[in-house]
């Protein structure tokens, strides 16, 4: 199977030599084949959203390389980056453009890196493909194709979001805590759209959570991290049997520390 995601021992640093200084990457290793869904989880500061942002290229890594699907992008810009990855955030407001309608974001995604833009419109087939992957939701939104992005609730604008996302088959679909700020019955229903667009497109993806449970039963691989680099990588069978429990003692054996609860994990 195809390697999808290498990260070669990268590090990262912010404001170096100052009184904040703060090392955020200390030599990350990670190789993802093709299809891997990887969920990430790790305590504040632990370095998930950074890894995140590091493949993206929000900022240039000070050492180590990232290739995605061969092509070594360690260098390029966010910009450049952009065709290789779908991307969800947290807040819902930041992946749709709000004052205009669902029809148009997903043209927008659809036509990404296109010269045409919306210029020429949306036609009927276009049309008919967008209500097609809308009912796929199962949230009514397929009649709603004029509706304003920006009237829907945060459940519906990350289920478009995720659509988006992989309208175009990214190379890699990273989920940056996608469903911390909706509602548990909201974020479990986003959890469900998650799976299948990534099962459905045999997506590669990694998703950063502070849920435990989430991140336990979603996916094939569970990577833990903390203080800036990896320290649990748990797949298959073994991952289908964890427990919070578990998972809470092979944190405190890796990391030398006692874990009483799962805040550590979680804060």
């Amino acid at each position: 199977m195809a390697e999808m995601l290498k990260i070669d021992n990268i590090k990262k640093t912010f404001n170096p030599g100052t009184i904040n200084e703060k090392v955020a990457l200390n030599g990350v290793n990670l190789s993802l084949e093709e299809g891997d869904f990887v969920t990430v989880i790790g305590g504040n500061g632990a370095g998930k959203s950074t890894t995140l942002n590091a493949i993206a290229g929000v900022w240039p890594v000070d050492s180590g390389k990232i290739y995605i699907g061969g092509d070594d992008v360690t260098r390029l810009s966010e910009y450049k980056r952009a065709k290789y990855l779908g991307r969800v955030f947290q807040d819902p407001m930041t992946g749709t453009a709000t004052t205009m309608s669902i029809e148009e974001n997903m043209a927008i995604a659809a036509r990404r890196g296109q010269s045409r833009g919306l210029s020429w419109g949306i036609t009927k087939k276009e049309r008919d493909v967008y209500r097609e992957m809308l009912a796929t939701l199962d949230l009514g939104l397929e009649d709603r194709l004029s509706s304003k992005v920006g009237l829907l609730s945060g459940g519906q604008r990350q289920a478009i979001t995720l659509l988006m996302a992989s309208i175009q088959k990214p190379r890699l679909l990273l989920l940056d805590e996608h469903t911390a700020a909706l509602d548990p019955k909201t974020a479990a229903k986003v959890l469900e759209i998650s799976d299948k667009i990534i099962a459905d497109h045999h997506l590669t993806a990694m998703m950063v959570t502070h849920n435990m449970k989430d991140a336990i039963v979603h996916g094939n691989r569970l990577i833990m991290m903390n203080e800036g680099h990896i320290i649990l990588d748990i797949e298959g069978e073994e991952k289908k049997k964890l427990t919070k429990q578990d998972l809470l003692e092979k944190f405190a054996e890796v990391a030398g520390a006692q874990v009483e609860s799962d805040e550590v994990l979680l804060s």
